[in-house]
């Protein structure tokens, strides 16, 4: 580095490395600008130049020096190490790799390019170029540990577990007998259980068996040890001592699930699907009470017989298990019960147990069968648990009754009001739900969860202004709404995203979808930094199973919500494009080439300028609040230029946008019918017959039944058999594939469009979703049995549940597949008439609707915020309500909007 120079500037390009590496950067500029006085075109000088002042947030300058500086010197392996670094920082990270290459070619050992090349191939996953530049580091500086370790991960992630097994036996052979020293035992205990991870995922149990035995002293997780011991003697079938070391186990954390699923595992008392026979059931009851007998205050020894008993062993298993529960008050007993209601018979016995508890309580004071008086809080909590029980069942005026006696108990008691809206809110009063979240925010204004769970409920109610101001009494100072951005708080850029796009307001939906998106770019961009630092500190398992949770991140249900909805907004966006941009294309269409481009250049200009004020302005603004305490000015905020997205809606081709995140889930996300369902609807309009094609044969794939997967069948070959005969060669080629992949559907053989049709609807007459796919396929194939269809629809009959509740029946539908049909013949059918029969039909069985204006929801929601205007206006934000009454009235209910000055300066950790 250097080498050209004099010695005086020789040692000054030294200061503009250290410079750098210490973060001084303008002393390393100083020192670069003394060297040009002298050699202006000094190539490594110019790029340490460009590398500093890209850290000075200059980067347009830095760029240009950098590739002046590679200009005037391109075989310096300096030069094009920097331009790699300099693209590393904007995550260019292909065209950062290019670069190393090329200093490689002219520097091939050079162990910090090497190094730095090799953490961009694992952050790439190019993973046999890998391989290969760990080989070399190890090659060129053996006597390091972490070129070993690096090279043995490196073989293991490319599939080749057994050489990574070589590697590190190798790396073993260069040690000494004593080793290691004490300050390193940590690491290398890491290696060692890592190293048994690689040759049980190699199938060598037995060597991973004896190599733990042989180990053992020198492995100082203890408790990770004893876990993979087990799990090693499970896999090798000597069942008697895995459950000797998982018993062993429970006896450190009696509360492990999995420790439990292992014992009946050992004993050949597991089954993946939950059934078991008589006398596995006795055998279970059996291991269980013993293990209650030995860990008596474990709660999961308790709670795993109800997964598998039935009916009277069931009941008196759950009574015992509820019971101190009750007495205690654990809030989240439902939540533990829930996964319950999923097993046929078992709600019912539930709901007997429960009204029988209350029922008790009430008579005697005490629970069936006992003589201790229970205090007066367990008719409380029976209260609570019983009210969920109906909400879970959907029998909201029974769940309604029962909290409001709970409230009536004790009106103190947060958890009561949590359940009541959130009771309301599956009713379909979401307005309601959000003033009684509210009421309970405002009974403690310190509990952050209550505060998440107001602002989810207010945006549910499309109260997005209220619902920012109530989210940020728990952000910093300062600009609030940029601190939920960087606190990645996706739970409500989803919400809110939803909530504008259900009020048509598309730019600031698709800029919260976008945030979302943005968040799992930076966490895929986070995991860089561990590559160099696990390898490092050997903390190597978890530094594989971080990089096999980052492969499969954009599976991630958030992820997975914001790219349907920026690829729904997209296509509406298509649809119905904004009107000033297509006034703006038509213009732009009417100029000639030369001037349509000018123009262009133009506006980009005039963007640009706007932009630099803006940021100057901002920069002015915030000069004395971005500073710290040594007073060193602090990096400002970037502006955001765009904060109502309402450039977002003018793109020139949505659809392509939209495609974009389309891979992202069809790679990620390939299992659910929403990402097909999305994949057919683009992609038909973007005339993509085979793609579209594809998307229905994996809709019939994952479920043949789904009224989603039946309409986009009729809907793809209803369109195809209208499309004119092919005429060009890649038509009839496609027209070919169609005709080659027909007969492989089973539904399709031997019948037309209209028979499927008719046949799905046999299939699935009792379903209301259903009937209304087959209702609108109906009205596509046969325009002129519109009625015919429409009947179909009305026919429908909301037959009870099996399985009906003590107190009454369990009707089947569900209020959004009932609010999915009411559309349907809104938009579709195009009928008001019916659109509004429907409507009051579904407002007598769901009262509490304000989407159906059923009797009961405006007295809920006037109730509802009544109460949180007179009892909690003081404490937080009530917001002005409006709500119609059953006779068409509109009822203001004018609160106050008020924020407790002392909330902003609450210290909350």
């Amino acid at each position: 580095m250097g080498s050209s120079l004099p010695a005086k500037e020789a040692n000054l390009f030294k200061v503009i490395v250290k410079s750098y590496e210490t973060k001084q950067y303008k002393k390393g500029l100083k020192a670069a600008d003394s060297i040009l006085k002298k050699f202006p075109e000094h190539g490594e000088t110019l790029s340490m130049k460009g590398l500093t002042l890209n850290c000075m947030d200059r980067k347009s300058e830095a760029y240009e020096l950098v590739r002046r500086g590679l200009k005037n010197d391109l075989k310096s392996h300096v030069c094009w190490h920097v331009y790699g670094l300099l693209y590393r920082s904007d995550r260019e990270y292909r065209e950062a790799i290019k670069c190393y290459r090329n200093a490689l070619r002219i520097d091939p050992d050079n162990i910090e390019i090497l190094r730095d090349l090799s953490l961009l191939q694992a952050q790439m996953r190019d993973l046999s170029g890998f391989v290969e530049t760990r080989q070399q580091l190890l090659t060129l500086k053996p006597n390091h540990r972490m070129n070993w370790i690096g090279f043995a991960v490196a073989h293991h992630l490319s599939s080749n577990s057994s050489k990574a097994i070589e590697v590190l036996e190798a790396y073993e052979g260069t040690l000494e007998d004593d080793y290691p020293p004490e300050n390193e035992r940590y690491e290398h205990s890491e290696m060692l259980l890592y190293k048994i991870s690689l040759f049980e995922e190699c199938g060598m149990l037995d060597r991973a068996l004896e190599e733990m035995q042989k180990k053992e002293s020198k492995i100082v997780d203890k408790l990770s040890f004893k876990e993979q011991m087990a799990c090693i003697l499970l896999k090798l079938g000597r069942f008697e001592e895995a459950e000797k070391t998982y018993r062993s186990l429970l006896f450190m954390n009696p509360d492990n699930y999995k420790y439990f699923i292992a014992v009946q595992k050992c004993l050949g008392l597991y089954s993946e699907n939950g059934q078991y026979s008589t006398d596995d059931v006795d055998r279970l009851c059996e291991l269980y009470s013993s293990l209650k007998e030995e860990y008596g205050w474990s709660s999961a020894v308790k709670r795993i017989p109800l997964d598998f008993l039935e009916g009277e062993k069931f009941q008196e298993a759950a009574d015992n298990y509820v019971r101190p529960l009750l007495t205690k008050g654990v809030p989240s007993l439902f939540s533990d019960l829930s996964p319950l209601y999923e097993q046929p018979g078992k709600a019912n016995i539930l709901e007997e147990l429960f009204l029988k508890l209350e029922r008790s309580i009430r008579t005697s004071g005490c629970f069936p069968g006992s003589s201790h008086t229970e205090p007066p809080s367990t008719l409380l909590w029976t209260l609570f648990l019983i009210s969920q029980h109906y909400d879970r069942r959907g029998q909201y005026d029974i769940a309604l009754d029962k909290i409001d006696e709970a409230i009536s108990h004790t009106p103190t008691v947060i958890d009561l009001y949590s359940i009541k809206g959130k009771i309301l809110q599956h009713a379909g009063n979401f307005s309601a739900a959000a003033a009684l979240a509210d009421e309970a925010r405002s009974m403690d204004l310190a509990d952050r969860y209550l505060n998440s769970e107001c602002v989810m409920q207010m945006l549910q109610a499309d109260q997005v202004g209220l619902a920012e101001k109530t989210a940020v009494l728990f952000t910093k100072d300062g600009d609030q709404h940029n601190n939920l951005h960087d606190m990645q708080c996706m739970w409500y850029e989803l919400a809110s995203g939803e909530s504008y796009y259900r009020q048509g307001d598309l730019g600031r939906a698709l800029k919260n979808f976008l945030a979302v998106e943005k968040h799992y770019a930076d966490m895929t961009e986070d995991q860089f930094d561990f590559h160099s630092y696990c390898l490092r500190k050997m903390t190597l398992r978890a530094y594989v199973s971080m990089l096999k949770f980052q492969d499969r991140l954009h599976a991630h249900e958030y992820f997975h919500k914001a790219a349907a909805g920026a690829i729904r907004w997209y296509m509406k966006l298509h649809d119905s494009p904004s009107k000033s941009s297509t006034e703006e294309n038509d213009e732009m269409s009417k100029l000639p080439p030369a001037q349509r481009k000018k123009l262009r250049q133009k506006q980009k200009k005039a963007e640009a300028r706007a932009k630099r004020e803006a940021e100057e302005k901002q920069e002015d603004e915030t000069t004395s609040s971005h500073t710290s305490k040594s007073g060193k000015k602090q990096n400002a905020r970037p502006v955001d230029l765009d904060p109502h997205g309402e450039k977002l809606v003018q793109i020139e081709n949505p659809l392509a946008e939209g495609t974009k995140y389309l891979k992202l889930l069809q790679n990620n996300s390939s299992d659910s019918l929403e990402t097909h369902t999305l994949s057919f609807e683009l992609n038909m309009r973007k005339q993509k017959i085979l793609l579209a094609f594809q998307a229905v044969k994996q809709l019939i794939k994952l479920d043949e039944n789904s009224p989603d997967s039946h309409r986009c069948l009729i809907r793809f070959f209803h369109k195809i058999n209208n499309l004119p005969s092919p005429g060009t060669d890649s038509e009839k080629l496609i027209w070919n594939v169609l005709e080659a992949e027909r007969p492989d559907l089973r539904q399709l053989h031997g019948k037309s469009l209209v028979e499927v049709n008719r046949s799905f609807l046999e299939k699935h007459s009792a379903s209301l979703t259903h009937r209304a796919a087959a209702a609108e396929m109906m009205y596509l194939l046969e325009p002129d049995k519109k009625l015919e269809a429409i009947k179909l629809i009305e026919d429908s009959v909301n037959s009870t549940a099996s399985g009906n509740s003590v107190l009454g029946p369990v009707n089947e539908w569900k209020i959004q597949d009932c609010i999915d049909v009411h559309k349907l013949l809104e938009t579709i059918f195009g009928d008001q008439d019916v659109a509004n029969s429907w409507k009051a039909r579904c407002a007598e069985y769901f009262p509490y609707s304000t989407y159906f204006e059923g009797i009961k929801s405006a007295s809920a929601a006037y109730c509802s915020v009544a109460n949180s205007l007179e009892d909690s206006s003081e404490n937080g934000i009530v917001a002005n309500a409006q709500m119609k009454s059953a006779d068409g009235e509109t009822c203001t209910l004018n609160g106050t909007v008020h924020i407790v000055d002392e909330l902003s300066n609450l210290s909350i950790r």
